[in-house]
């Protein structure tokens, strides 16, 4: 059995199972049911085999820690392919490799992977079973571990199957932690393999990874079928997928508005995604935290869902200062992977608390003391947890026809130039925005300090084709929207300093005070509001004097300035920068963004 006869089946589920099978060589294959009782069976024999350590059910009801291989702790980006059949489709900034070579060097690794294991057969949703916005996908897999993620993150069960077996295309995703088991070898807590593969192939809409146990490498639907297969899906069929997160914000009067941002990683993501305002009258309510599909609706709006069920957090600097929703969220029924443990039998790690216990067990199973000199938890250490139990979860957050968007907010972390909210001019310039975020890297040990790390739309990992084609794409999407009910665009910055390094906007909570900004300018743009609310800059309208509420934070009108100042000359810099960015990408940068580039450029001069 060879990789092309596994892909040759894939139209017919049962037949494609066999072969992948008969590829990989199981002792036995389960297929899921995504029962509860499924779901305890598969816990009580990882706790068995020491996968799961029970946390104290008193502290941490129906909670486990996993600790990892500490070969196996993070996305492997060096190890991830795009394999389209034309190598300028998946882009400059992605690891092609073509097809039928890849299904070459990967056919002797996946032969005979599954030895000793039981190949788990996981039928998931993408979004609410059969709902509009939604996507299937089979994943088989030899980790337990990964059966009872999925079980977490997606919609795993029979009615998924049955829209299989009735013919609805699904993606097929091949798992293997490439750890088979001789007859008489005795497993380990956490199989991988040090050769690892996560390979896309956009054509066949497959996935194909081996190796690696964790996270998104092993959580097939997560950025491999989410992110970097849906991609390409919604670039053939109109529609984006992209790394946003999606919040529902109430104004005082119950006005009702829906915001997508996308954010790299280290800019308050998931701090925002579960905002707890401190403006008066004003609520936050989650409805993703990582991954939005939005597609233009019938009536001109763009409408988007959260694809997954779950949460897959990074728990360092989670707190209940930064982020008390979360910690709320974590307080039950949640597999942390890589975090700390405390002598009752309770989860730690650097942010949870101002003081670190006096001691811990690390993540690799050590005894640790504030002393040792080395983090107690992991730094990509992870929580996994239901949507359903986070306290803010918006009413209908599943609702499988989404929500009409009203605004669209890139950022980045930048302690200089960038303002801390700006309102794009138009479509056009709200895709330039999100082409051009970018972050300074903060320490020597990252690059040179102050340089940019660029990451358009967040998307740079996890686009499955060129990324100026995936900005193309955004233009046409807007161009099909109803000019009046087509989202609003900004960007902010939480993160800009002043001259000795401290932040000048108080951040956290106050953010809603931005946000509650940006859906008055939605009011102001359908005509409900008609006073005065931006001011135009060269980088796009920012609040005008008084329209940005900052009653009781005590910031004087100096900071004020700081926050909004624009500087012609640092600013032609970085137009340079972003010239030199797009240049990468060559002649596939749409002709509308180096037109924007051109405005920006002229509007610095005046």
């Amino acid at each position: 059995m060879t990789l092309a006869d596994v892909t040759a089946t894939r139209g017919d589920v049962h037949a494609w199972v066999d072969a992948v099978a008969e590829l990989t060589q199981p002792d036995a294959v389960v297929w899921c049911d995504g029962s509860e009782r499924e779901r305890r069976a598969l816990v009580e024999r990882m706790v068995h085999t020491g996968t799961l350590l029970p946390l104290d059910p008193d502290l941490r009801p129906g909670s486990y820690l996993a600790r990892s291989d500490p070969d196996d702790v993070a996305r492997v980006e060096s190890r991830t392919f795009i394999c389209s059949s034309d190598e300028s489709d998946a882009g400059p900034t992605n690891n092609w490799r073509e097809p039928s070579a890849m299904r070459t060097e990967l056919e002797p690794v996946f032969t005979g992977s599954m030895r000793g294991r039981t190949m788990y057969v996981v039928p998931f949703s993408m979004g609410p079973v059969g709902g509009p916005l939604s996507r299937v996908g089979v994943q088989v897999t030899d980790s337990p571990y990964v059966v009872v993620s999925m079980h977490v993150m997606t919609r795993v069960g029979r009615a998924v199957l049955d829209l299989v077996e009735a013919g609805t295309p699904f993606v097929p995703a091949v798992h293997s932690v490439g750890a088979p088991l001789p007859d008489g070898q005795a497993d380990v807590p956490w199989p991988c393999n040090p050769t690892k593969y996560i390979a896309h192939f956009p054509e066949t809409r497959e996935i194909w990874s081996f190796g690696s146990g964790y996270g998104g490498n092993a959580l097939l639907g997560k950025k491999c079928f989410a992110l970097r297969i849906a991609s390409v899906i919604g670039r053939d069929e109109g529609w984006l997928a992209e790394h946003m997160l999606l919040v529902r914000l109430t104004s005082p009067q119950g006005r009702r508005y829906h915001v997508a941002a996308a954010f790299p990683s280290a800019c308050g993501k998931t701090n925002l995604a579960m905002l707890v305002p401190t403006l008066p009258g004003w609520r936050v309510e989650t409805i993703g935290d990582d991954i939005a599909w939005l597609r233009p609706g019938a009536d001109g709006s763009l409408r988007a869902i959260n694809p997954e069920a779950g949460f897959f957090g990074v728990a360092p600097g989670t707190g209940p200062a930064t982020n008390p929703a979360a910690i709320e969220t974590l307080s039950r029924d949640t597999i942390f992977t890589n975090v700390a443990l405390t002598p009752d039998g309770d989860v730690w790690w650097e942010g949870l608390t101002a003081e670190a216990p006096p001691r811990l067990v690390d993540w690799t199973g050590r005894d640790w003391t504030p002393d040792s000199g080395r983090p107690a938890a992991h730094p990509n250490s992870r929580f996994t947890v239901s949507a359903a139990q986070c306290p803010t979860i918006a009413d209908g957050w599943d609702d499988p026809e989404g929500v009409a968007l009203d605004a669209i907010v890139f950022g980045g972390r930048r302690a200089t130039n960038v303002p801390l909210v700006a309102q794009a001019q138009s479509w056009e310039h709200g895709v330039f925005m999100g082409a051009t975020i970018s972050s300074e890297r903060t320490a020597a040990a990252e690059g040179v300090v102050g340089e940019l790390r660029r990451d358009p739309f967040a998307m740079m990992p996890f686009c499955g084709y060129d990324m100026a084609d995936h900005w193309a794409h955004w233009l046409r999407v807007g161009a099909a929207l109803d000019a009046d009910r087509r989202p609003l665009v900004f960007q902010v910055n939480w993160f800009r300093k002043d001259d000795d390094g401290r932040f000048l906007w108080p951040g956290f909570g106050e953010n809603s005070r931005v946000l509650a900004w940006m859906v008055e300018q939605v009011d102001r743009a359908r005509g409900v509001r008609t006073d005065v609310g931006a001011v135009g800059s060269p980088v796009g309208l920012l609040p005008a004097p008084g329209a940005l509420n900052t009653d009781g934070l005590g910031l004087d009108d100096a900071t004020l300035a700081q926050l909004f100042d624009i500087d012609p000359g640092s600013w032609a810099r970085e137009a340079d920068l972003t010239e030199e960015f797009f240049a990468v990408f060559g002649d596939r940068v749409p002709a509308a963004l180096h037109d924007r580039l051109a405005q920006l450029r002229a509007a610095l001069e005046r």
